[in-house]
This record gives C-alpha cells, structure tokens and sequence, in this order.
C-alpha cells in the first residue's frame, strides 16, 4: 500500500493549510486513517484519526478545535485541515492506516505510513 501525503508549506501564524493523503494499493475504506507528526529535536506525537466508515474522529488536545480531520473513501483520500496555526504546530506531519487493534492515538497500530509533508509556521 502507498500512502502519499501533500498540502504542506510555509504559512503565517493565524493561517490554515490543508493536509491531503492519498492512498492505494489497498482497500481504504476498511482501515482507520490518521496524521502524526513530528517536529525537530522531538518524538513523534499523534494528531488526529477518522474511523474507517468517518463517522468517529480522534484529536489530540493540542489541536482540538483547530484541525478537523475527514475521509472521503471514493476517492481513498484522508485530509486535515489545520486552522488558527501558530509556530508550535510545524512539523513533518505523516499520514498512516491503521491496520492493527487498539487505540487510534498509538502508532504502533498503524501499519503504512506516508513519507510525510513539512508544515512551517512562521511568527
């Protein structure tokens, strides 16, 4: 399976961006979806999941209220649309099916990750 995520840049503090995935190679609509990142010098750290049917979501307190995450399966896209930006949301941010059991906010449970997309939010 491949996962290809896009949408990251340089934005100004305040800005939005939207995140897309695209995957294939796999049938999407039976694996939970999600974004992690991870900033420089730092773990990577879980951001935001969608069930695979879209109708539950996951957020880390971080980002609650700011992102939104979405899934459309006819196209076998995953998106995160990131609002009200500020310089500690840059990072590389990846997304990931979620092929195991478990929780939605360990990566371990996830078996396919994207290469990532480098966020930067200026001050």
């Amino acid at each position: 399976v491949q996962l290809q995520a896009s949408g990251g840049g340089l934005v100004q503090a305040g800005g939005s961006l939207r995140l897309s995935c695209a995957a294939s190679g796999r049938s999407f609509s039976t694996d939970g979806m999600g974004w992690f990142r991870q900033a420089p010098g730092k773990e990577r750290e879980f951001v935001a999941a969608v069930s695979a049917s879209g109708t539950s979501s996951y957020y880390a307190d971080s980002v609650k209220g700011r992102f939104t995450i979405s899934r459309t399966n006819g196209a076998s896209r995953v998106y995160l649309q990131m609002n009200s930006l500020n310089p500690e949301d840059t990072a590389v941010y990846y997304c990931a099916a979620k092929t195991g059991t478990g929780s939605y906010y360990y990566s371990r449970g996830y078996g396919y990750w994207g290469q990532g997309t480098l966020v930067t939010v200026s001050s």
